[in-house]
């Protein structure tokens, strides 16, 4: 799954009046705008939720306790100010037939969680902050896997 997503998403990411390079090297990297960066991004997710689990968290109770969404750090409130604008990169893709803006969107996406992943402890937080740590969790899983796979036919891993 991730050899045939990457070089999908490679082709993807370029935009289409760009000259384009073959590289396997590229493609399959693990850092920069590739299939394997957005795949591990959704794996380290679905690691959390699976730890969760492991402390007999109920994720979902918590998922549905939220009725204020409390960001206090500034890589919280990053994420979230991108996870609200997944819409217009998917309109802004397909008016211009550019995929190319939806990879972006979620490299960046990825990006901001990676932050937020090394800022803010999800587990180990507060009763006051996790529901809204592990509700950003659980939206940027969502929208990585709704990119991937249901707009660019990129299966998603649950462990890397």
């Amino acid at each position: 799954a991730v050899g045939i997503g990457a070089v999908k998403y490679a082709d993807y990411s370029n935009n289409r009046t760009s000259d384009y390079v073959f590289s396997f090297d590229k493609m399959l990297a693990m850092d920069g705008n590739t299939a394997p960066y957005m795949q591990y991004a959704y794996a380290r997710i679905k690691s959390i939720e699976r730890k969760a689990q492991s402390r007999d968290m109920d994720i979902e109770a918590e998922l549905a306790g939220v009725t204020t969404v409390n960001l206090v750090e500034q890589s919280e409130l990053d994420l979230a100010k991108h996870l609200i604008r997944y819409g217009e990169a998917i309109e802004s893709a397909a008016a211009d037939y550019r995929p190319n803006y939806l990879t972006m969107y979620l490299y960046e996406l990825a990006q901001k969680f990676s932050a937020f992943y090394t800022n803010c402890p999800v587990l180990g937080a507060g009763p006051d902050q996790r529901p809204t740590r592990l509700l950003l969790c659980d939206l940027t899983a969502r929208t990585i896997k709704h990119g991937l796979q249901e707009l660019l036919g990129i299966e998603v891993v649950e462990q890397m």
